[in-house]
C-alpha cells in the first residue's frame, strides 16, 4: 500500500509561530486556502482510494478541494491530530518551540518514553497514528491520503520508515501542504518514496518563509 501524508495549508498560528494543537482549532488563512486549493492539481496523477483527516478543522478544509476533485468524502478520525502540545501550548518563545520539537525528535532516535511537557509521551503518539494506519490497510486500497500535522507526520514518518537514518528527519521539515509519500505495510515495514517537504504551491503563489513551529530544525 502506498501512504500519502499531506500537512494542512497555512494557519493563522503558523504565521504567528503559536504552538497549537487544539480541537478543532483554527481555520486557514487565506494562502492557506490557496495552498488547498493547489492540491487536486499536484496529485492529479494520484489513483487516492481514501481520503483521511483528524479532527482539527485546518486539516478538513485543506482536504476539501482533494476529495472533491477525487469524488471521496473525508474520514474524520483524532490519531491524525497533532502532537498535543501541553504545557506548552499557545507559547511562542523559541525556548518552548525547541522543547516541543526536541521532544518527538528523541522519539525518531528510539526513546519513546519522552513525554511532552503535560501531554504524550511518544509511545501514545505513536499508538494512535499506528491505530489509524491499521484500519486503513484493511480496507485495501492501493494508495490513501491522510491530511494531517506537520509535527506528527515528521515523527511517525521518522519512526516507521526503515530505509531512512533519523538524522534527515532533523534536518528536514514538512511545510504547509507538503507531503511525504511512503510505501509498504505495518508488517514488512515502511519505505520514504518521496518527501515533498517544501509544499505543494501554484507557481503564482507568493509564499512566505515558514516560522511555524513544525518547521524548527535542528540546523535552524
Amino acid at each position: 500500500m502506498r501512504l500519502i501524508l499531506i500537512r494542512h495549508g497555512q494557519t493563522p498560528a503558523n504565521v504567528d509561530g503559536v504552538l497549537e494543537s487544539t480541537v478543532p482549532g483554527p481555520g486557514l488563512t487565506k494562502l492557506g486556502e490557496q495552498e488547498a486549493a493547489a492540491l487536486p492539481v499536484t496529485l492529479a496523477h494520484e489513483d487516492i482510494g481514501a481520503i483521511f483527516t483528524s479532527t482539527q478543522v485546518r486539516s478538513q478544509i485543506t482536504a476539501g478541494p482533494l476529495a472533491q476533485a477525487k469524488g471521496l468524502s473525508t474520514e474524520v478520525r483524532d490519531g491524525l491530530r497533532e502532537i498535543d502540545s501541553g504545557d506548552l501550548e499557545g507559547h511562542t518563545a523559541r525556548e518552548s518551540v525547541i522543547r516541543y520539537v526536541s521532544t518527538f525528535l528523541s522519539w525518531i532516535d528510539g526513546d519513546l518514553d519522552v513525554r511532552m511537557p503535560g501531554a504524550e509521551n511518544g509511545h501514545e503518539v505513536l499508538r494512535r497514528y499506528d491505530e489509524v494506519i491499521a484500519e486503513v490497510e484493511a480496507l485495501g486500497h492501493g494508495t490513501v491520503a491522510f491530511v494531517s500535522h506537520g509535527a506528527i507526520i515528521r515523527a511517525w514518518v521518522g519512526t516507521r520508515t526503515v530505509d531512512v537514518d533519523a538524522e534527515f528527519f532533523r534536518t528536514n521539515y514538512v511545510a504547509n501542504t507538503g507531503y511525504a509519500v511512503l510505501h509498504g505495510s505495518t508488517a514488512e515495514g515502511w519505505r520514504l518514496e518521496s518527501w515533498q517537504g517544501g509544499g505543494i504551491f501554484d507557481p503564482a503563489l507568493v509564499i512566505p518563509e515558514d516560522d511555524s513551529p513544525a518547521a524548527l530544525t535542528t540546523d535552524a
